[in-house]
């Protein structure tokens, strides 16, 4: 049975997806794209039973490796697919795990462009079995166009030097922090892997062109003057290929402040050899300039660095020479801590 798992245009509600998962990584060989199975690793483990790799995949998740069969054995009650490559497409040899996963009693969940619904083969089998095809990459059908209008309510929206590095952990992290400062905060999902982990949002990289803007608006609505509402951006303003989506959302979302994020020592756009990555400085300014367009008074509340490849001691240090370089709050979203609580209560500022 194809289903396309979109969140209510009118109560944005929660999705009814059946858990717990098997990740499904394929054969992908850089951690950054199997970035919705490593979120839904860091995020919701409960909910993750083991990890399932073709021969040649180069990346581990770090969960128990299972068959489909094994998995359904262990409880799990679907097979996510835990890559997003670019275009976001499912190739035909990985047909033969996702055929095997229905025909031992898993749904299938996916977050690719390519519809599992479109596929005939897999909609044969889903039928066969009984199974559900769950595609949680489908917009609500009704989205208006942007309207410009002021709304109530606080928001922040994190934004980036580039693609993959940190936007989604960082605005997860940011809401949790503010819930410990004792603020009203909701994590707004833009993405796939954001939606399986909150169980609701809108796949902005999904919307029709027109209403993009629009779907922003609607992601964050009118909400109590002290709510704050905590965006998870997507692609970057100086990214060849995804600017268009990050314009949307900082244009959609009218956020009070923007964290802007980027990982030490990445020279590249992602994919992109020979695109440099704009400076941190650049990022603020152009995200500020843009900004201004529907919020005149948007502002920067600080910096989140992804220092996954560095040591506590170096990562300690950076944070602080960045912090002392930018003159704004810098912290690390994974790593957590003082700086953290310090870049939300910055936001706060933003405000006052």
């Amino acid at each position: 049975m194809p289903i396309y798992a979109t969140t209510d245009a009118a109560t944005f509600e929660p999705l009814d997806l059946p858990q717990p998962y098997l990740l499904f990584l394929g054969d992908v060989t850089h951690p950054a794209y199997a970035k919705t199975a490593l979120g839904l690793r860091d995020w919701a483990p409960e909910r993750c039973v083991g990890e399932h790799r073709l021969d040649d995949a180069g990346v581990s998740v770090g969960l128990p490796a299972m068959t489909p069969s094994q998995a359904r054995a262990a409880g799990a009650r679907a097979l996510v697919i835990g890559v997003a490559n670019v275009g976001g497409v499912i190739p035909d040899h990985w047909m033969p795990a996702l055929l095997d996963a229905l025909a031992n009693g898993l749904d299938l969940i996916s977050g690719m462009h390519m519809r599992l619904a479109d596929i005939a083969a897999l909609r044969e089998q889903a039928r066969h079995h009984g199974r559900r095809l769950i595609d949680v990459r489908e917009p609500p059908s009704s989205l208006p166009a942007a309207s410009g209008r002021k709304r109530s309510g606080k928001r922040v929206l994190t934004v980036g030097t580039d693609c993959a590095l940190g936007k989604k952990y960082t605005a997860l992290s940011l809401a949790r922090a503010l819930r410990e400062l004792g603020v009203d905060a909701d994590f707004r999902a833009s993405g796939q892997t954001g939606i399986l982990i909150a169980g609701r949002g809108l796949p902005m990289d999904a919307v029709v062109s027109d209403f993009a803007a629009g779907a922003a608006e609607w992601l964050s609505p009118d909400a109590d003057p002290a709510h704050w509402d905590v965006i998870e951006g997507q692609g970057s303003l100086s990214h060849p290929a995804y600017a268009g989506v990050s314009l949307a959302l900082l244009h959609g979302s009218q956020p009070d402040a923007i964290v802007v994020c980027h990982e030490p020592g990445r020279r590249d756009m992602l994919g992109y050899p020979g695109y440099r990555l704009p400076s941190i400085e650049e990022t603020i300014e152009l995200n500020l300039l843009l900004g201004r367009r529907t919020n005149p008074a948007i502002r920067c509340a600080g910096i989140s660095l992804n220092t996954s490849q560095l040591s506590p001691n170096e990562a300690q240090a950076l944070i602080a020479s960045e912090s002392a370089r930018l003159g704004l709050p810098v912290a690390d979203p994974i790593r957590g801590g003082a700086a953290l609580h310090a870049l939300a209560r910055a936001c706060l500022d933003t405000a006052s």
